[in-house]
Parts: C-alpha cells; sequence; structure tokens
C-alpha cells in the first residue's frame, strides 16, 4: 500500500475543497485501483473520494484499512490539512495495532508542518509538528521514517527558537530588558541544539551590561566563549569585556563549569 505514497512527496493539490459525490456499486478491487490510478496521476481530490467509497461501499474488506489510511494522504497531497488529520486520527483510533500506525504519526506531522509559517506569525503549527514528530520517535525510534522526522524536528525547533529570538530583540531594542533576558533565555535552556544558540548568549550579555549587571554577563560570556569560541559573536561579546573580565574568560575554567550548570539549568 505504501508503495504509492511518497516519504516527502511535494503537496501539489488545486486548493479547491474535497468532494464527496458516491459512486455506483463496484467490486472492490476495481474501485481501489481507480482511486490508485487517480493518485498516480496526480488527481488527488479525485483519490479522495474513490479511497473513501472503498470504505463506504466495502467496510469489511482487508481493501478498507488501506483505503483509510490512502485518503489521508491524498488529503494531504490536495493541501486539505484539516481533512488529512481529521482522516488520520480516525485511522489511529480504529487500528492501534496496525504495521503503518508508524506512518499516520508520521504523516500528521506532515500536515502541520507544511503550514508553518514564518516567525513573525503565530506558531500553533510548528508546535503542533514539533508535538506530533516528537511522539512518533518516541513510540517508534526505529521507524523507517524516524530519519526524515528528526531532521525536520531540528527544523522546527529551530524555527521555534527564531520566534524567541525575534521577540527578545524587539524588547532589547526598546530597552524592556529583564522580558528580553527571559526570551533569550529561553533559547539557551530550551533549544540548546540550535543554530540561535551563540546570538541568544550574545544577546544576554548586552542585556546584562545594560541593566549594569556585569558579573552576570561575564559569566554568560564565559559560556559563549567556551562553547563557541570562533563564533561571531563571541568576538562581538569579547570586545564589551574589560581586560580582567578578558583574562576570567580565558583562564578561570571552574568559573566557567560553575555558570555552564546553572545557566543551561532548566527553570
Amino acid at each position: 500500500m505504501l508503495g504509492l505514497i511518497g516519504l516527502t512527496a511535494c503537496s501539489s493539490g488545486n486548493g479547491s475543497s474535497l468532494d464527496s459525490e458516491f459512486e455506483d456499486e463496484k467490486p472492490v478491487e476495481v474501485l481501489y485501483n481507480d482511486a490508485a490510478a487517480a493518485m498516480d496521476g496526480g488527481n488527488f481530490r479525485q483519490a479522495y473520494r474513490l479511497f473513501n467509497e472503498v470504505e463506504r461501499q466495502h467496510p469489511y474488506s482487508q481493501w478498507a484499512t488501506r483505503a483509510q489510511l490512502m485518503a489521508a494522504y491524498a488529503a494531504y497531497e490536495n493541501e486539505d490539512y484539516i481533512e488529512s488529520v481529521l482522516a488520520l486520527d480516525r485511522f489511529m483510533r480504529l487500528h492501534p495495532g496496525n504495521k503503518d500506525i508508524d506512518y499516520a504519526l508520521y504523516l500528521k506531522a506532515l500536515n502541520y508542518y507544511e503550514q508553518i509559517s514564518d516567525v513573525g506569525r503565530d506558531q500553533e503549527m510548528t508546535l503542533m509538528a514539533k508535538d506530533n514528530f516528537e511522539a512518533l520517535l518516541r513510540t517508534f525510534p526505529n521507524s523507517k521514517y524516524a530519519r526524515d522526522a528528526r531532521l525536520k524536528l531540528d527544523l522546527t525547533l529551530d524555527h521555534l527558537a527564531g520566534k524567541e529570538m525575534s521577540i527578545g530583540r524587539y524588547y532589547l531594542v526598546r530597552n524592556q530588558y529583564h522580558a528580553a533576558i527571559k526570551r533569550f533565555l529561553n533559547v539557551v535552556r530550551d533549544y540548546q541544539t540550535t543554530t540561535h544558540v551563540p546570538e541568544a548568549l550574545h544577546r544576554l550579555v548586552e542585556s546584562y551590561l545594560s541593566l549594569g549587571i556585569r558579573e552576570e554577563a561575564v559569566r554568560v560570556a564565559a559560556v559563549l566563549g567556551y562553547n563557541y569560541p570562533g563564533s561571531v559573536w563571541y568576538e562581538d561579546t569579547y570586545k564589551l569585556m574589560d581586560d580582567s573580565e578578558r583574562e576570567r574568560l580565558l583562564n578561570d575554567r571552574g568559573f566557567i563549569d560553575r555558570t555552564m550548570e546553572s545557566l543551561f539549568r532548566p527553570e
């Protein structure tokens, strides 16, 4: 069945809503093959309708279960993400032990992933994609879809960190330093594997210095220098320190270790 389903096929729907007219009664093999042919031909709207017909006309056949999942995939390809998610939830509820549950989880995550918007907008879809990729990896860590799920999960985390950075910068330029610090700490503590951490640490240094809290600024600078010594953000941070502070950054390993433990500890 999943031979008809590409791992990360690009959505190419026509934006139209999915049809729901009923077909005349047909043998299940004929009806399923018609649906598969529509899918192969890129007519995802028609494929969705015909796969649903397989289940409607032959609800107790072995084809019906396969058709449920294929209908969800057709809806995904048609960019009808709500219909696809509803179909997947129904499939997983009715067939919790099915061998393709991992694919259903993966496809559900893809439905949300395709709807991720830029960091200037609400990130609900990003969070939903993250939660569903994590559910797949937690439940089926050895699934053949796990590798792609991990890659996409990393991208969702980077996107969420980018949102936090955007808000933090907004507060920083308006001199709302405490609000900015909260956002930059969220990036450092919750999104440690993302590309935004070096800048978040630098912005923390800027914020603490603006508040006159030099000791805290030096602590964060030490973490930045230890973890990202070649970063342009560390170069900018280093310039903000005086000679004695630079000496601590370079030579006081115990100071750095203590700072690492406290800074990266979740609240």
